[in-house]
């Protein structure tokens, strides 16, 4: 088993930056393929971390509230709005969820995070924390006129 170091930068890095760590390693920042959250401002080299390491993330991104932190692995709480057909109202339902949260990434009790779908990586767990909702920056669409 790999031993995982964690390395604080000043200033949050940019995706495609390489970035060398205490014992010598070289890691470099991936691009999770979501626009609006940025890398978090601590480097490691765990391979099971969406910006440091090998894991890809697909399909739904969530917005979940964190229960409880349990070292790698944390329970979170999603919340949806469900329609109800029959009486033509909303109706509120929530999933406890189970996620793995990279060691670069603080997470506390309380948080609002992003969750992202990914490979399953134990019996329970098929998602990943990129980010915090703080670590997020306003995308504004680009209109492309074409043939003028």
């Amino acid at each position: 088993m790999v031993e995982v170091i964690v390395k604080e930068m000043p200033e949050r890095p940019k995706p495609g930056e390489k970035i060398q760590l205490p014992n010598g390693q070289t890691v470099r920042v991936r691009h999770v393929g979501i626009p609006w959250i940025l890398p978090p401002k601590k480097v490691c080299n765990d391979p099971e971390c969406p910006w440091h390491g090998h894991l890809k993330v697909r399909g739904q991104v969530f917005t979940v509230t964190v229960e409880k932190v349990h070292g790698k692995s944390a329970v979170v709480i999603h919340q949806w709005l469900h329609y109800d057909p029959k009486y033509k109202r909303y109706e509120r339902r929530r999933r406890k969820m189970h996620v793995r949260v990279p060691p670069c990434i603080d997470v506390k009790p309380g948080d609002t995070v992003y969750i992202a779908e990914t490979r399953p990586l134990a019996k329970t767990i098929k998602h990943v924390v990129i980010g915090k909702v703080e670590d997020t920056v306003e995308v504004k669409p680009e209109v492309i006129r074409l043939g003028q």
